[in-house]
């Protein structure tokens, strides 16, 4: 059994904070990898490009350094609301997965994840088609000058359920996915040859890349259909990039099979699979900066360059709680100096 914890050191706005941060810099620093796996899922570069490399050396020629970064903006702005939606469904679904000693089962927990992320995704489904839309088209000639006006667009000329095509895929998507993070953490200590709670840093870092690469590549066939469907409309120049004709999710994973075979489904993985590191890297690196900065400025630690914890101070304490205590201790000093006749 595990049970479900926090830092309580910090306060919510705080952990949303450091995770949006975190999550906008690994996401700003990878965006390159991910416009390569999303290019190759829709079928846009298909005989002009092969690889990442070639695929971004070829968007770079073509249209300039910057549409590298095309869609990154609204995939950095969707992280705080995500963040948030995802939060808060997680917290009921533990709740809810709990048991009456306030232990929660491993394979709990992983569902809570994956239900949590599940709601999360469908609420701000439409910023990610939008991001879809922003990749795929060429920066020189744009059908959409902004997130705003993607949205308006789409939403005038496709209809409101246009901007929810293929999240369907997201919810069938889950499924693979959960059961590859359990698939992992049942191995765990047969990888490692030892318990859980032993686990170094390196070793926790290395079984999150682990869980993301088997995650997302069971999960990938999914995400390559709901990425034809977002980028597919009879109003943009070749209806998008996408390379196959469909109409449906269904007919697409049949499209996609008979015209380039059962690996066309995970066209893109290498990009996806490239980006898995240095994401989880530069977002646990600056997650663990920002919540130093964060405990520092707490009062729970002397420098926000090391976890030196503050003497005197009780750790176990909230932050409220710790602030109402330096303050009676305040008052309670400045009174005692006050001179008396």
């Amino acid at each position: 059994m595990a049970t479900w914890r926090r830092d309580s050191r910090l306060t919510g706005s705080q952990r949303l904070l450091c995770a949006g941060l975190a999550g906008a810099l690994s996401l700003s620093l990878t965006a390159p990898l991910e416009l390569a796996a999303v290019l190759a899922q829709v079928g846009a570069m298909r005989g002009h490009a092969r690889g990442p490399w070639a695929t971004g050396l070829q968007v770079w020629r073509a249209e300039g350094p910057r549409a590298l970064w095309k869609g990154n903006g609204v995939a950095c702005l969707r992280l705080f609301p995500c963040s948030a939606v995802q939060l808060a469904a997680y917290r009921k679904f533990v709740i809810l997965f709990t048991d009456d000693l306030g232990r929660i089962s491993q394979w709990s927990s992983i569902m809570a994840g994956s239900l949590a992320g599940m709601v999360s995704t469908i609420v701000t489904y439409p910023t990610d088609l939008i991001k879809t839309r922003l990749i795929v088209q060429n920066m020189l000639e744009p059908s959409y000058k902004g997130i705003l006006h993607a949205l308006a667009t789409i939403y005038q000329q496709e209809g409101f359920l246009a901007l929810y095509r293929g999240v369907s895929l997201t919810v069938l998507g889950a499924l693979p996915f959960s059961a590859g993070s359990l698939l992992v953490y049942m191995n765990l200590e047969k990888i490692w040859n030892g318990p859980r709670d032993r686990f170094s840093l390196l070793q926790n870092f290395a079984n999150v890349c682990l869980a993301a690469a088997v995650t997302q590549t069971l999960s990938f066939p999914f995400d390559t259909v709901k990425r034809k469907m977002q980028a597919h409309s009879p109003y943009l120049p070749h209806c998008g990039g996408v390379d196959v004709h469909f109409s449906g999710a269904v007919d697409c994973f049949r499209q996609i099979i008979k015209t380039q075979g059962m690996l066309g489904l995970w066209n893109g993985l290498t990009a996806n699979l490239l980006k898995i590191v240095p994401y989880f890297g530069v977002m646990f690196s600056t997650f663990e900066f920002c919540k130093r900065i964060c405990l520092y400025q707490n009062g729970y630690i002397v420098s926000p360059l090391s976890y030196k914890l503050t003497p005197g101070v009780d750790q176990s304490l909230k932050p409220q709680e710790l602030r109402e205590l330096k303050k009676f201790f305040k008052t309670r000093t400045l009174k005692s100096k006050k001179p008396t006749l």
